[in-house]
């Protein structure tokens, strides 16, 4: 097998909080995911069989953002367990062969860390400059027109009335903004990496990684260039012409700095950084995977934004491809813990949504380069129902993260099996068919539809290596070959449909290996004439 453990493992992303809770109070925590670790990969068929775990933030913190606002990089929360329970995560999935990869945040700290109450208590405290401290503008409002990503939060600054200045936060006021052009504050990141590197983590993937270089002048953004929120869809960046300057986000120096990132984990052996690139244009993206001294993967977001047209999919991945040099290894999801589950996103019309969604799986568990799965992706979730009275985030994202369940409610109480106590937000209403028990028993669940993907894919050349060649099957038909033995092809239509794919220069006949439709199983096709049922996607091997 060539290429390295993220080059050609699947990756699954695990919310602490939400996933397995050991001690009864609510909350998922760290051991509960150590008792979780042979669902995940034990070996054996009958687990799922992931390569590597990616954990969301477990640090302390105030919870602002629910983790992402942290107050000191190198400890645990007490809701999630202590350094002892994390030291024996990381053995226990390395006795399975689970790599670990946790989330480090660099853009920004709680404004609890106490880097941030030393810079805020004086002008003249040394650390005043490990943060984006600006007078007012000559109105006395603030420095720029810069806005959080938050769309609730507003403006990117807040007026600290003790020394007279605004300080930056490109997300909540809970959430200043470090200040990477003090050399100081990217040494002692650097630090906080080797403190996990040395309790034997795996890699790193990097929140907002696009956002570690800024313009330091801080001019005023265009108003057509301002930052991005997160749940706004933005209109098709054009394919050609020079790439617009942003000022607050994807600065040059960014780059160097996540070099920088890269020599540090490169020191500990065969680690990775992954990074949240957050840009709504391709050719953005591939400058932070191009060379080979960057990331060695950055989440796609172009991709997450594609409305469910096979031709939206083909553009974007054709597009990734043409701008892929040899240094580039994609990297494929379309469930994260800030974006509504497919399940979900993809019920607009006629088609259904529990079909489209196990499709989707086929997709990124096909195409060239590493796919990550969300916690409950696996199990067809939807979003849950969230009452406004259990509303917690500021940004709207309860739904894709409520409890994963374990075991029908019937059997194991209100909690489902993530908890004996009260969940932090709501046990879904579909947890009573949609838990891991229960789909575990059906060979016809999307569980099962999972565990045979991720097997089929562990065990092809094709797919975890291959070449990516797309076939024009017109509109509604996402078909393409991985290496020269595997054809996919996915109908993105409620309607049936035959495909020739004889006439697409592909042999008369090959086998269909898997069927995302259950009721249907492994046998030799027709490929003048492959039948595919609305919704379908299949994998067929190719004499």
């Amino acid at each position: 097998m060539t290429g390295t453990w993220w080059q050609h493992g699947t990756i699954y992303q695990i919310y602490p909080r939400s996933f397995s809770d050991s001690d009864g109070d609510g909350v998922g925590d760290l051991p509960g995911i150590t008792a979780r670790l042979d669902y995940l990969n034990d070996g054996t068929p009958g687990s799922l069989g992931v390569d590597a775990i990616w954990l969301s933030p477990f640090y302390p913190s105030p919870m602002a953002d629910f983790g992402y606002d942290v107050s000191d990089y190198t400890g645990v929360h007490e809701l999630f367990g202590t350094l002892d329970d994390f030291d024996e995560l990381v053995a226990q999935a390395h006795r399975r062969g689970i790599r670990v990869v946790i989330d480090w945040v660099p853009n920004h700290t709680s404004d609890r860390h106490p880097w941030f109450q030393q810079s805020r208590s004086s002008r003249d405290d040394p650390r005043r400059d490990w943060y984006v401290w600006r007078d007012p503008a000559p109105d006395g409002g603030p420095p720029n027109n810069w806005l959080s990503a938050f769309p609730r939060a507003g403006r990117a600054w807040t007026w600290d009335e003790p020394t007279a200045q605004w300080y930056l936060h490109s997300f909540l006021p809970e959430q200043p903004d470090l200040n990477w052009d003090n050399p100081q504050v990217e040494a002692a990141m650097h630090d906080t990496l080797r403190f996990w590197l040395e309790r034997g983590v795996d890699g790193f993937r990097i929140d907002v990684a696009h956002r570690l270089g800024k313009d330091p002048e801080l001019p005023d953004v265009h108003k057509e260039m301002d930052p991005e929120h997160r749940r706004t869809v933005l209109p098709p960046v054009p394919a050609s012409g020079p790439l617009a300057t942003l000022h607050d986000q994807d600065w040059p120096t960014g780059h160097d700095r996540l070099r920088a990132v890269r020599r540090v984990v490169e020191d500990y052996g065969d680690r990775v950084i992954i990074g949240e690139v957050y840009l709504l244009d391709q050719r953005r993206l591939v400058r932070y995977v191009a060379n080979g001294d960057e990331l060695h993967l950055a989440h796609n977001f172009v991709f997450v934004h594609q409305p469910w047209k096979a031709a939206a999919f083909r553009s974007v991945i054709e597009e990734f491809e043409t701008l892929a040099t040899p240094a580039t290894w994609p990297a494929w999801f379309l469930n994260n813990h800030d974006h509504s589950r497919t399940a979900t996103r993809y019920a607009e019309g006629a088609g259904d949504s529990a079909a489209r969604a196990r499709v989707a799986g086929m997709l990124v568990l096909t195409l060239r380069g590493t796919p990550f799965l969300y916690q409950g992706e696996e199990l067809g979730l939807p979003d849950g129902e969230v009452p406004p009275e259990t509303v917690v985030d500021v940004d709207g994202r309860d739904p894709q993260r409520t409890p994963i369940p374990w075991e029908p409610p019937s059997a194991a109480g209100p909690g489902a099996g993530f908890t004996t106590g009260t969940p932090w937000l709501p046990v879904q209403s579909h947890a009573e068919r949609l838990n891991v028990a229960t789909q575990s028993a059906d060979p016809a669940s999307t569980l099962s539809l999972y565990r045979r993907l991720l097997a089929y894919r562990r065990d092809s050349e094709a797919l975890r290596e291959g070449a990516y060649r797309a076939l024009d099957a017109g509109d509604d038909l996402l078909v393409f070959l991985r290496g020269e033995r595997v054809m996919v092809a996915l109908n993105f239509s409620a309607d049936a449909t035959v495909l020739d794919a004889a006439g697409l220069g592909l042999p008369a006949s090959g086998r269909l290996d898997v069927s995302t439709d259950a009721g249907r199983e492994p046998a030799a096709v027709d490929l003048s004439a492959l039948r595919l049922g609305g919704d379908e996607g299949v994998i067929v091997r190719l004499p």
